[in-house]
This record gives C-alpha cells, sequence and structure tokens, in this order.
C-alpha cells in the first residue's frame, strides 16, 4: 500500500500512528535553574522489525499525542522543544501543533533549500519559534537560517572549551539565545554560564556534589523518619513524637489543617487532631512534597528536583495501582520509593550515607541502592521517562516484566506528568514562607 503524501496527511492518519510511540521528556533550565521547558522525546514502542521505519511516521505520532492529549497534559503552563526535518517542515499536519506552546527544532540532518527557507519565514510569520539542533560549527545551511531562528542549541559533548566559547561568542554576537544541551555535569553548567548560554538540558542538576561528612539538617531528618513511621504503619502517637521534635514542622502543620480548604467549623488546636484531619496518606504526600519545596527558602521558585521527584512518585504510585490491584500499602511504598530516589540529589550525600540515617525496608532500600526488585523494576521505568540515552530494547523488557502495555503506560505515564505540571503550578509561584500552605492543594489524590 502506497503511503499518503505528507502534505496531505489527515487527523485520522495522524492518529494511527499514535499508540506506536511513547513519551519522554528532557527538563530544559534557564540560568536561575528555573523549569522553562522539556525536550519532548516521542520513540516507537515497537518490538524488532515491527519498529516504524520512517520520519514521517514518527513525527506524524507526535503530532498525534500533542493534539490527543493536549499539550497541557504533558508539559503544563511550559514549553515543548519537539524535532522537525524538511519534511515535517513542508508538511500540513504541523499547524496541528500549538505556536505559542511550542519551539521547534530543526534536525542538523535538514538540507536547506530556498523551499525550505521560505516555509521557516511563513511558520516565523505565523507564531512559531524556531531552534537549530545539534549545532557544534558554523556552515552554510545555518547561516541562510540564522535570521529565521532564535534559539541556538550546542552539543556540548562534542567540542571542547575553546570551540564551546569561540561558537557562544558567534552566536551572541547575532544576538541568538544559547540553549547547552548534553550538560552531565556541574562544571559543564558553570562553563556554559560563564560563556554565555541562556539555557540548560541534561541532567546535571540531578547529579549531587557529594560533601564528605555532611548530615541531613534536623527538619529534613525528622521528615524522612516520620515518612518510614508511616510505611510501617505506627501508630499515631509515635508519629505525633515525631512532629513534636521539629517546633517549624508541627506549627506549619497546624496551620496547613486550619486553612480554608479544610471547611473545618472548629480549630484545630493539636497534633493528634491535626493529623486525624489530614489523614495518613495526606499527611505522607505533605511531607514528601514539603522534603523538597523547602529546600531553598530564599528562592520563590520550585527546584527543578520537586517536580520530578513528584512525578517519579506517582508515576511508581500508578503503575502499582495498575499492575497490582487492592494493594494500596504497596503503591504507598511505591510513591516513597519515587521521591527518595532523588534525596541524594537534593542533599548533596551519597544514597548510603543517607540511608544509615533513616530507616527504611530491605525492598526500599534495595530499590534506592540497586534498582532491583518490584520497586527497583517500576522506578527504572520511571527513569526511563526522563533520558534520552535509554533503548527501546530496555523499555520492552521492563513492559514485558511487568505485563504492561505501552498503552496502559502512556496513559499512566501522561496522568504522572499531568499531577506534576500542577504541583509546579500551584507552588510555584507563591512565596516562600507561604510555601507549605499552599501544599493542601497539590498533593489531592
Amino acid at each position: 500500500m502506497t503511503e499518503p503524501s505528507p502534505d496531505h496527511v489527515t487527523p485520522a492518519q495522524v492518529q494511527q500512528h499514535a499508540h506506536d510511540f511513547f513519551l519522554a521528556r528532557q527538563p530544559i533550565l534557564n540560568r536561575e535553574q528555573e523549569l522553562i521547558g522539556y525536550e519532548l522525546l516521542f520513540r516507537s514502542a515497537a518490538f524488532g522489525p515491527a519498529n516504524v521505519n520512517d520520519d514521517v511516521s514518527a513525527t506524524a505520532s507526535v503530532i498525534a499525542h500533542a493534539s490527543e492529549l493536549g499539550l497541557n497534559n504533558v508539559i503544563g503552563s511550559l514549553h515543548g522543544f519537539i524535532n522537525v526535518d524538511a519534511t515535517v517542515l513542508m508538511s500540513d499536519f504541523i499547524n496541528f501543533l500549538p505556536s505559542d506552546k511550542v519551539v521547534l527544532e530543526i534536525l542538523e540532518t535538514v538540507k536547506v533549500t530556498p523551499e525550505l527557507v521560505k516555509r521557516v519565514t511563513e511558520l516565523s510569520r505565523a507564531g512559531y519559534v524556531f531552534a537549530l539542533d545539534d549545532v557544534i560549527a558554523e556552515s552554510e545551511d545555518i547561516a541562510q537560517l540564522l535570521p529565521l531562528v532564535k534559539i541556538i542549541k550546542i552539543d556540548v559533548m562534542e567540542l571542547d572549551a575553546s570551540k564551546l566559547l569561540k561558537l557562544s561568542v558567534h552566536f551572541k554576537r547575532a544576538q541568538k539565545m544559547l540553549l547547552a544541551e548534553k550538560v552531565e555535569t556541574v562544571e559543564q553548567f558553570r562553563d556554559c554560564v560563564t560563556f554565555g548560554f541562556d539555557y540548560f538540558q541534561g541532567y546535571y542538576f540531578a547529579k549531587p556534589v557529594i560533601l564528605q561528612g555532611k548530615k541531613l539538617e534536623a527538619s529534613k531528618i525528622v521528615i524522612m523518619h516520620i515518612l518510614t513511621l508511616l510505611v510501617r504503619n505506627v501508630d499515631n502517637g509515635e508519629i505525633v513524637r515525631y512532629i513534636k521534635r521539629d517546633v517549624a514542622l508541627s506549627l506549619t502543620l497546624l496551620r496547613l489543617v486550619n486553612t480554608p480548604v479544610y471547611g473545618f467549623m472548629k480549630h484545630i488546636d493539636s497534633l493528634g487532631q491535626a493529623l486525624i484531619v489530614l489523614g495518613r496518606r495526606q499527611l505522607k504526600r505533605w511531607l514528601q512534597i514539603l522534603l523538597f519545596a523547602n529546600t531553598e527558602k530564599e528562592k520563590h521558585s520550585l527546584s527543578p528536583l520537586l517536580i520530578l521527584a513528584a512525578t517519579r512518585g506517582k508515576i511508581l504510585e500508578l503503575i502499582t495501582e495498575k499492575v497490582r490491584p487492592g494493594r494500596r500499602k504497596m503503591s504507598e511504598i511505591a510513591f516513597t520509593v519515587g521521591i527518595m530516589s532523588l534525596v541524594d540529589a537534593l542533599f548533596g550525600i551519597r544514597m548510603e550515607a543517607i540511608l544509615t540515617q533513616i530507616t527504611v525496608s530491605e525492598e526500599i532500600r534495595d530499590a534506592l541502592l540497586f534498582r532491583t526488585g518490584f520497586y527497583g523494576e517500576i522506578l527504572q521505568l520511571a527513569e526511563w521517562t526522563e533520558k534520552a540515552d535509554k533503548t527501546v530494547a530496555e523499555m520492552n523488557d521492563l513492559l514485558t516484566g511487568l505485563q504492561l502495555s505501552v498503552e496502559e503506560f502512556y496513559a499512566l505515564e501522561t496522568e504522572a506528568f499531568e499531577w506534576g505540571n500542577n504541583i509546579s503550578t500551584n507552588m510555584g509561584h507563591t512565596p516562600a514562607k507561604k510555601t507549605e500552605d499552599a501544599d493542601t492543594s497539590s498533593v489531592s489524590e
């Protein structure tokens, strides 16, 4: 059967490829370490030779997901960066993407022609923003497109410091925004800041700078202990005793349950009452998010680690609810594993050292240290959605082991993304001293 011309791809034809693909997304941060968007990475979920083998079908699936689900479900109020080649640029179906929500990344393999320059000009006038992807040198093709693009993405892994500086100076003179991609270390990030880069993509922000001998501050230890007590299902009296060890935490909890969102006529004035009113599941949610939200009190914006950790926790919980239905305790443990999987990055302490300061079950420990056991496997699955270097074979093996279909996983993944985005929206613009008061709307189930 002959494939339709890319200039005449219909919505139905776009949709037919939708579930051949699933989604990964990589955070993009600004110089202040604030999350400004995600690169959306749609990859084939097919096994072996059944893989979709043409770029038009692949990008059609990107567009399908965007139109089918609504981009807000995946990126919230941020921007989505999406790869496009010449065929896609010249097609009709690119107009499914909202121009105010996306940045179109022109792939480095695109051959620039007068027709392509004309098309990019038309789309720019229609409000689309363009970036050049994987730039590692100046070229005639880049020179032709330079007046039409806003952002230059430079692969820092491919260049030494001197070449990186030379390129950054050249494109800054052309008044372009610079995005450093594949930034994997804090040192690379610092070099790029010095060279004038505006945006950063990679997992440097989730890789801790290990400080020997550092310990968790007292309030964090209290929170971590309360979380482990909740997982162990101890009685409320023991939990209250731990909360009392931190005055600020005690006051915050009382303030939380006395906010209008709960609508109680009677003022709640004891920690015991507060725990009953809030409920254990909500208390656990609130503490886990507070652990990340309070790390930099002088900043009004949330650490991208909070959004990443919250999304991980949620996707692990949803997977567990799907593959282990009716096992509520397992799903709660899964949420805890997701949140705790980033505490080493949060505090700059090795995970082994953190687990000597708090007590967790053997299965949680194995998941966090070795990515083994049920919780370790679903944690690997969540981590796969965050990184571009994971293979489709790895993903398929994990899904097969869990007896989870691609369609089921994609639905759970999207729900988790939306939940994480809600946390960002509800908490990200709240002054730091009031962050805790805003948490109630973020932790609803």
